[in-house]
């Protein structure tokens, strides 16, 4: 029997390769624009503290997408997997909103000198082309990520099977709650995005919208926290509870799209509207999911998949091959008392499993 192991396989290898490779050069582009903009300006000037955020998020976004990568090809999880490609294509727009967010931070509607402008010399053109190679690697490396996701989707084939067997029924409650977790650990990305800007670039620790967006961390991990437990464990009480927040956080994200917008307050928010209007929805629609998602996970409470929860897909070796199958039953008591072995067989081809 050959057993397959953790990054065994070249689609897990070349997919990880991929995930490593552009981050190093986006963040590497990053910082060059950073490092460029502090030898300029003064990053303390609420005009230029876009510049900052954009580091801080891209840091943050791309060690999300190493852990979850690692985290999908330990669980053999596609679902996860394609939620990675979703979450790439994410990071293009935002990297493509930046180059429009930076030129509104540093380029003044009257310069004072060529620095502040937009022309030749100019702060603005010298970070542009590291700004373009961003969104530029991104778009390249998701082409990659695409084809290795493939190749992972057909290798991790039987991974559900092995979990909860081929009960279509199971399989299908299995798929939900995968969903569910998936859903989750991007909510928890979307909220820290957001806080991260409205911290960083906008609030002033002085004013009460500070007091509340820092009271709203904790309160928002407890329910991310809480609805993975609730989830996993079939806590029924707790899910209740979940998912009640998840409809007062839904209120807290359209509390702040009107105060990115409305005359009182939108100037404050001005050279990050943009980034925070999409990071805004994005996290409202990914919680209407993850409710929605958990509705349905807590219908399927008590019908027999919390062993196959608690126990799950952590990363065990998979037989690849089966030897000397015996097509016809036979036994120990066919004609020579020989019994067949799984040994020196032909490979199985992986059987194809919509996850």
């Amino acid at each position: 029997m050959a057993l397959e192991a953790l990054l065994s396989t070249r689609a897990q290898r070349f997919f990880m390769v991929t995930i490593l490779l552009q981050g190093f050069v986006v963040l590497a582009m990053v910082a060059t624009v950073f490092a460029f903009v502090e030898e300029d300006v003064d990053l303390t000037l609420p005009q230029y503290k876009t510049v900052p955020c954009y580091l801080a998020l891209f840091i943050l976004a791309e060690i999300f997408e190493l852990l979850m990568a690692f985290d999908a090809l330990r669980l053999r999880n596609v679902i996860q997997l394609m939620g990675i490609l979703g979450f790439h294509l994410g990071l293009i727009v935002f990297a493509a909103i930046q180059i429009h967010e930076t030129r509104a931070a540093l380029v003044r509607p009257k310069p004072q000198n060529a620095s502040q402008g937009s022309g030749p010399g100019s702060l603005w053109e010298k970070v542009l082309p590291y700004l373009i190679v961003s969104p530029c690697i991104l778009g390249a490396s998701w082409l990659a990520l695409v084809f290795w996701i493939r190749e992972l989707y057909f290798e991790f084939g039987w991974a559900i099977f092995h979990v909860v067997g081929a009960n279509p029924a199971m399989k299908t409650m299995y798929q939900f709650y995968q969903i569910m977790i998936c859903l989750l650990k991007f909510d928890f990305f979307c909220f820290i995005g957001v806080t991260t800007q409205l911290l960083i670039v906008v609030l002033q620790t002085n004013s009460a919208e500070f007091g509340v967006t820092i009271a709203a961390i904790p309160v928002v991990l407890f329910l991310l926290v809480g609805a993975g437990i609730a989830v996993q464990r079939e806590i029924k009480w707790l899910m209740s509870i979940s998912l009640v927040m998840m409809l007062a956080a839904e209120s807290y994200f359209i509390f702040k799209l009107v105060r990115f917008y409305e005359p009182s307050s939108r100037e404050q928010y001005q050279t990050t509207r943009t980034t925070l209007t999409v990071f805004t929805i994005l996290a409202f629609l990914l919680l209407f999911a993850t409710f929605a998602v958990g509705l349905r996970c807590f219908a399927d409470f008590d019908k027999g998949l919390q062993s196959s929860k608690t126990h799950g897909q952590s990363y065990r070796p998979v037989a690849t091959k089966l030897t000397k199958l015996d097509l016809f039953g036979a036994d120990d008591d066919t004609e020579g008392g020989t019994q067949m072995q799984y040994s020196d067989g032909a490979q199985l081809q992986p059987r194809i499993s919509i996850e």
